[in-house]
C-alpha cells in the first residue's frame, strides 16, 4: 500500500517535468527561427532586386555578351552549285541590304550575276546570266542571316558579308542514274572596324 501511495505522488512530478522539457524546446526553435529571418532581412537591397528581376523573367539586356559575327546556314538546297558559287563572289564584301536588294533586281532580270565561260555579254560586264531561283533562295538565307546579326548585337550599317561558300550536298539519284541538284551554303557577316580593314589587307 506504501508503494502505490509513493508511485502516485511521483507522477505528476514527472509529468510536470515532461511539460517543463517540450516548453523549453518549443522557446528554443522559436529563438532559431528569429535569427534566421533577421539574417534574411538584414540582406542587401540589390540581391533583393536581382531576386526580384529572375523571378519576373526581367534580365537586363547589358548583360547580354555581344557576339562578334553572326551565321547563317543554307542545307540541301535545290539549287546549282554553279549559280551558288557565283552568287556568293556577287554577294561577299557588301552590306546586307544591299546585297538583297541586288538579288531582288537579279530576280526581275535587271541586273545580272557575273558568270565566266562562253556566256553572253550583259550590260557593265563581260558576261554574266540571270539566277532567279538561286537568288530567291539566297535572299531567303541573307533576311535571317539579317536577323541573326541583329539579335547578336552587331550594327548592320557596318556589316558585311565576310565569307560567303557554297558545296555540294547529299545528292539523291533519279531515274536513270541521273541526280538532284542539292547544295549547301554558309554565309557569315561580321562589323568591320579600321582594325579589321587593317588585317584583311595584310592577308
Amino acid at each position: 500500500m506504501v508503494k502505490q501511495e509513493l508511485e502516485q505522488q511521483r507522477a505528476p512530478r514527472r509529468r510536470r517535468s515532461k511539460m517543463e522539457k517540450e516548453k523549453t524546446e518549443t522557446k528554443e526553435k522559436q529563438k532559431t527561427e528569429k535569427n534566421l529571418d533577421q539574417t534574411t532581412t538584414q540582406s542587401s537591397p540589390k540581391e533583393e532586386s536581382s531576386s526580384a528581376k529572375e523571378m519576373t523573367g526581367e534580365v537586363s539586356k547589358d548583360k547580354k555578351p555581344k557576339k562578334e559575327e553572326a551565321i547563317a546556314r543554307g542545307l540541301n538546297m535545290p539549287i546549282s552549285k554553279k549559280h551558288a558559287m557565283y552568287i556568293c563572289s556577287f554577294i561577299k564584301g557588301k552590306p546586307i541590304d544591299l546585297a538583297i536588294s541586288n538579288l531582288e533586281l537579279v530576280k526581275k532580270l535587271k541586273k545580272a550575276v557575273p558568270f565566266k565561260g562562253e556566256i553572253p555579254h550583259r550590260k557593265g560586264m563581260m558576261s554574266g546570266r540571270y539566277p532567279v531561283k538561286a537568288s530567291t533562295y539566297f535572299i531567303a538565307l541573307l533576311k535571317s542571316l539579317r536577323g541573326n546579326s541583329l539579335t547578336n548585337g552587331l550594327d548592320l550599317e557596318k556589316t558585311r558579308v565576310v565569307t560567303a561558300s557554297a558545296t555540294w550536298a547529299s545528292r539523291p539519284t533519279k531515274r536513270g542514274g541521273m541526280r538532284f541538284k542539292r547544295t549547301n551554303v554558309i554565309l557569315i557577316a561580321k562589323e568591320i572596324t579600321p582594325q579589321n580593314e587593317l588585317k584583311e589587307a595584310k592577308k
